[in-house]
């Protein structure tokens, strides 16, 4: 049967809206289920009201154990809560906004009523927490209610602690735990207040997008965007940033069109992804296949996931760039014009991330920051400066403002976006131009990341695969150099394995957010040789899974 990836979406495809949310709010999650007790993997909460995985009760428990959480750690500012445009995102929201208001917390939502990208809640934290002490009571936080490019039935929830970025293992650890405590005792000791006996006054509000949008001015080179007259077709992928653009094209006058405002739960626009699933991942060539056709006509095409926390650039010389040619394409051109950065201030990557990203670096005379996936791990240095970039293989990312101060400690998909346009503007070059450029001088880079489903007992075992788990001595015919399962740049662990030689390397780990494997791997050898790391990977994972 022939694949229907990157093929425009059929009826049969489309998930039922109206079951959709009746299941959120008429099955009630099993705690004695391990699929159905709330349990936070890279960013937050994720699941399913139809396999009751993201239903109403797990929303209530989980937002009253962030007050819980919250209270413990002496928080007691504003808590700034904005929605993505999934179905599941509206109902999930108000659930929350029941239990904020009975605890009452200052909960603020977006003045419009309308969605908010993932990275203007950030702004938003970092922006009321500026000048503020570490311990400070009225430090404030936040909750994005997404799964990002999640298909349509899932929800997402996920908890931005007051340094603005995606919480750490030891918050999310203790939410779900009190989440479930809940969920077992029948939501004894869940404050809440039902959404319709709420006064119109009960809850503020805040415009998180005139705040995110004007200061764009401080990150990005917009003048030199405008002068250069770039041609800019931005696609929200039918995502919370829509409205975002829209008001960038008017406010700072360039020639940006949004090439889709279209905003539709069931995304009946989409292309099909890889496993012909609806998915909105930017990087995905299958699913950014309708905005690749339009290439010729604009200088710069643009994606965004739901909460567009993630970029996707086309080119009209190269189509869609891989997400790592565009990293190590960002990290070359901006420590080359952002003066204003510390000179000490390091490169974060992430460790599946490529090795063209490490010769750059090397080349600037950069420290590398090579750390597990997850961006979480990049906050520290974002807040104070230490590290100037973070970026990782999913097209996620974001950098310090020109000055070398934080702009957001959550990957920001419309800056990177931005930034694109900026290259353009200032070099003359597409972004995918100035990388060839960069293969001519470090070598051709193969590099692909595959994706296998696998279940919550296989990615398991899987997350536990150690050094030992590899006997051989040599990887497609190279003596092996390393074996790690604990990340170079601060020693935590990867949660998975990756191996290393002189001019190739593998990694395994499951994903935080599906029921899949991720197999990356990257050879300086051209595509065979990555073929063969691959096989040889693949053997390796087949074995931790039990064949």
């Amino acid at each position: 049967m022939t694949s229907r990836a990157g093929l425009p979406a059929e009826a049969s495809d489309l998930v039922d809206v109206d079951e959709l949310i009746n299941a959120y709010y008429d099955r009630i999650p099993d705690p004695t289920q391990p699929t159905q007790r709330v349990a936070f993997g890279t960013s937050g909460h994720r699941g399913s009201s139809l396999n009751t995985s993201f239903n109403e009760q797990h929303i209530l428990a989980t937002t009253q154990a962030i007050v819980d959480y919250r209270t413990a750690q002496g928080i007691r500012g504003p808590l700034f809560l904005g929605r993505d445009t999934h179905a599941l995102s509206l109902p999930a929201e108000r659930s929350a906004i029941e239990v904020l208001v009975a605890n009452a917390v200052d909960v603020r939502i977006d003045a419009r009523d309308s969605w908010v990208p993932t990275p203007a809640l950030s702004h938003a934290i970092l922006a009321h927490n500026r000048g503020l002490a570490a311990d400070e009571p009225a430090r404030a936080d936040g909750i994005v209610v997404t799964p990002s490019h999640n298909p349509p039935a899932d929800g997402g929830f996920k908890y931005n602690p007051p340094h603005g970025g995606p919480a750490d293992t030891d918050a999310t650890s203790w939410i779900a735990a009190r989440a479930n405590e809940l969920i077992e005792g029948s939501l004894e000791g869940v404050q809440r207040v039902r959404y319709a006996d709420l006064d119109a006054g009960a809850i503020a509000t805040y415009d998180f997008r005139d705040a995110y949008v004007r200061d764009l001015a401080s990150i990005i080179d917009i003048d030199a965007i405008r002068s250069a007259g770039v041609r800019i077709g931005a696609d929200p992928l039918g995502g919370a940033s829509v409205e975002y653009w829209a008001l960038i094209a008017e406010h700072y006058g360039l020639d940006l069109t949004v090439v889709n405002p279209d905003v539709d739960p069931t995304w009946k626009f989409m292309t099909l992804d890889w496993d012909e699933k609806i998915r909105m991942d930017p990087s995905s060539p299958s699913a950014m296949a309708s905005l690749v056709a339009k290439r010729a006509e604009f200088d710069i095409l643009t994606g965004n996931d739901a909460d567009a926390d993630r970029h996707g650039i086309v080119t009209p010389d190269a189509g869609l760039m891989n997400p790592n040619h565009y990293l190590a394409v960002a990290v070359d051109y901006l420590f080359a014009h952002r003066p204003g950065w510390s000179a000490d201030a390091a490169v974060g990557k992430t460790l599946v991330s490529s090795m063209m990203i490490d010769k750059v670096t090397a080349a600037l005379g950069r420290r590398l920051l090579e750390v597990p996936v997850g961006f979480k791990w990049f906050v520290p240095g974002l807040i104070d400066g230490s590290v100037a970039f973070g970026g990782e293989e999913s097209a996620g990312a974001s950098f310090l403002r020109t000055d070398g101060t934080v702009w957001t400690t959550d990957k920001d998909g419309i800056l990177l976006c931005l930034l694109a346009a900026e290259i353009l503007a200032v070099t003359g070059k597409t972004p995918s131009q100035r990388y060839a450029e960069l293969e001519a001088e470090y070598g051709a880079s193969s590099y692909q990341r595959v994706d296998a489903p696998a279940t919550p007992e296989q990615k398991a075992a899987l997350g536990r695969l150690g050094p030992d788990a590899v006997t051989a001595t040599t990887l497609a015919g190279e003596e092996i150099t390393a074996k790690l399962s604990h990340a170079p740049g601060n020693g935590a662990a990867i949660g998975g394995l990756k191996v290393q030689t002189a001019s190739a390397w593998f990694a395994a780990r499951p994903s935080g957010t599906e029921d899949v494997y991720k197999l990356y791997a990257e050879s300086l050898r051209g595509d065979e040789h990555l073929r063969q790391v691959q096989d040889e990977a693949r053997a390796v994972v087949a074995a931790a899974l039990g064949g």
